[in-house]
């Protein structure tokens, strides 16, 4: 069995970062040399279009790789706290406490692993603490 998708992105030739943060999410970029680049799929499967003579940079992370990279890249959408604002990305990192908590108290139906990155993430918090 493969280990779940976490962060499904590339880094193009110009440097510019690209992800697909849910099934379907069809994400283009019109990069400086040209091509056009595209990520899809979010954490169910990795679609890319290919260019052999500028190929991009694979950055996607799974289930297993290192966390200290995982929680700088993984984002959580989010449309603030009465649920009205536009919806956002934020790196789980950059979460607060409390809304970290709110999510794995309210949000059950979130693959398990993805459930899992969130408790990871209040534990490298509390071995981290100054």
């Amino acid at each position: 069995m493969e280990n779940q998708i976490l962060v499904n992105f590339i880094q193009t030739p110009d440097g510019t970062k690209i992800y697909s943060r849910h099934r379907h999410d069809y994400v283009t970029h019109l990069d400086k040399n040209g091509k056009e680049y595209t990520v899809d799929g979010g954490l169910d499967y990795l679609q890319r279009n290919i260019h052999n003579d500028a190929p991009f940079t694979e950055l996607s992370l799974y289930e297993g790789d290192d966390f200290s990279i995982i929680r700088n890249e993984f984002a959580w959408g989010t449309r603030g706290k009465d649920g009205r604002q536009p919806l956002t990305f934020k790196v789980l990192s950059s979460l607060e406490d409390d809304h970290i908590q709110a999510i794995l108290d309210t949000q059950h139906q979130i693959y398990n692993s993805i459930r899992t990155l969130f408790k990871l993430e209040q534990q490298w918090r509390t071995d981290h603490a100054e």
